[in-house]
């Protein structure tokens, strides 16, 4: 905060986003520019906003080619927005856009803006394929060649080895383990067996099934390229059917993580309009809720000092200290499902008296959640996941649920690559 500046309330007018889809499915041909490109078009014709000027849209992907290293801004020149509108690239892994909403949120908040847009997009249909480091090296001694012969004299080393393709990494640097493989550690610790990790996915899906059913997604999720919903959503889902999924990160009899209760690798696109209360209803547009609180912690998850996934166990209480909040001062609770088995953690965390104690300095346990209050609209197992786009579809979610149940306050709790986590608190 600026010293002496007074702070405005934050207001989540409404979101779009393009359904989400199955990697290297409906949106195989289409990549990161595109798909954003239409979450944002999206938000500008539902909001009456062809033509006008924001003051900042902040939006990203993981995943993205080096030729979009000014993705926002490119994307908002074919948005219907003004050309005027600025824009700004970041990065924090699956909080991406949750940490873009933030940004622009203190924008608003500190007055340097009235209106802005945060929005996130990931692809694993259109991953940037590079080529070995030798091969690099051959073109660039190649490149910097004085005359032909050095020009040419560099491929005559060429080698079919050169051609091996280098896909985007999926492990950890540090550990060499992918996600999957970090979360089967972390529920091992924490006994966490596979019929509960079943239930929640179980759960996520007949959530998901039953809000597209009732219209809740009719104006959140616009058609694209032929798809009208989530296509990874299953209606007829059952825990007999999960239960017969073979594990895919921990083979032997001891692994639990399986492709139906983990998320699927997934496209999509999704985008958040905020704006000051006074910008919101000059234009006549709602309030949904207030984006009131925001935190980010990290953890020492090398040589297994903590679990991977498990910073929102520490970011979260410490937002509700900001806030004065106790854990059960909820009315719906929003925590990203990268793995069923991950959510499960955190939430036994909180009922820890080992871990309170001595890992968040509380002499007494955070406390339990009703799990009938999580995840209302489903979550990311049923949903869908493409990496930046995941926060601010949960924050368009959580709001229209907060302004349509007449609720007062939502939690929301991204766990994120890095051994990071982005929280939020939302209120009416």
């Amino acid at each position: 905060m600026l010293v002496g500046t007074k702070t405005r309330r934050v207001a989540i007018v409404g979101g779009t986003r393009i359904p989400f889809a199955r990697g290297h499915g409906a949106y195989a041909e289409v990549g990161n520019p595109q798909m954003l490109t239409a979450a944002l078009a999206g938000l500008v014709e539902r909001f009456g906003l062809r033509g006008q000027c924001v003051g900042e849209v902040a939006a990203g992907a993981v995943i993205k080619h080096p030729s979009q290293w000014n993705l926002a801004r490119e994307c908002v020149l074919d948005s219907g927005l003004a050309p005027q509108t600025p824009a700004v690239d970041l990065q924090r892994a699956c909080g991406t856009s949750l940490e873009a909403a933030i940004l622009v949120a203190n924008k608003i908040a500190l007055g340097q803006i009235d209106a802005g847009i945060a929005g996130g997009v990931d692809t694993v249909s259109d991953p940037p394929i590079g080529f070995p480091r030798s091969f690099q090296r051959l073109l660039l001694r190649s490149h910097r060649g004085r005359t032909a012969g050095a020009r040419i004299a560099p491929w005559l080393g060429l080698r079919p080895r050169h051609f091996k393709p280098v896909l985007p990494g999926v492990a950890e640097p540090r550990t060499g383990l992918s996600m999957g493989e970090s979360t089967e550690w972390m529920v091992k610790q924490w006994r966490i067996p596979r019929e509960e990790q079943d239930r929640l996915a179980l759960q996520s899906h007949r959530n998901a099934s039953a809000a597209y059913a009732e219209g809740f997604y009719s104006d959140l999720v616009i058609p694209y390229l032929g798809l009208a919903r989530d296509d990874n959503v299953r209606d007829d889902t059952s825990l007999e059917k999960l239960a017969r999924l073979s594990p895919v990160f921990d083979r032997s009899a001891g692994g639990t993580l399986t492709a139906g209760n983990s998320t699927p690798m997934t496209d999509g696109a999704s985008a958040v309009l905020l704006a000051s209360e006074a910008w919101a209803r000059a234009r006549d547009l709602p309030v949904l809720a207030y984006l009131a609180y925001g935190k980010v912690a990290a953890v020492d998850y090398v040589d297994h000092r903590e679990g991977l996934l498990m910073a929102p166990a520490y970011a979260v209480p410490r937002m509700l200290a900001d806030a004065g909040l106790a854990l059960t001062d909820f009315d719906f609770y929003e925590i990203h499902e990268a793995f069923a088995g991950q959510v499960l953690c955190t939430l036994k965390a909180w009922t820890d008296p080992a871990f309170c104690r001595d890992r968040l300095g509380r002499s007494e346990v955070l406390g339990a959640i009703d799990r009938a209050k999580l995840n209302v609209k489903g979550g990311s197992v049923a949903i869908g996941h493409p990496f930046a786009a995941t926060g601010t579809r949960i924050v368009a979610t959580l709001a229209k649920v907060l302004a349509e149940s007449g609720a007062k306050r939502g939690l929301i709790s991204i766990c994120t690559a890095g051994g990071m986590g982005v929280t939020a608190i939302l209120e009416r």
